[in-house]
């Protein structure tokens, strides 16, 4: 695996940044996240067990552009 299966790409001028993840050999978009809380909600309704437990693995989800849980664009 090149990648963690879930991208959080770098936050867009309005907060948000987009979430894709890597299922069955193709990406698909789980949503634009404007905090933690909604980054696991679409985790969740992605079949992630536990979703806060996996923010800060960087096997499972990688963060561009901007700090893990960094939500403003700078």
């Amino acid at each position: 695996m090149d990648s963690a299966p879930v991208v959080v790409q770098p936050p867009s001028l309005s907060g948000g940044r987009r979430v894709t993840m890597r299922r069955h050999d193709r990406e698909e978009v789980l949503g634009v996240a404007y905090s933690d809380h909604d980054l696991m909600v679409f985790l969740e309704a992605a079949g992630v067990v536990s979703p806060e437990n996996v923010l800060e693995d960087p096997q499972l989800v990688q963060w561009r552009g901007a700090g893990a849980h960094e939500w403003r664009a700078a």
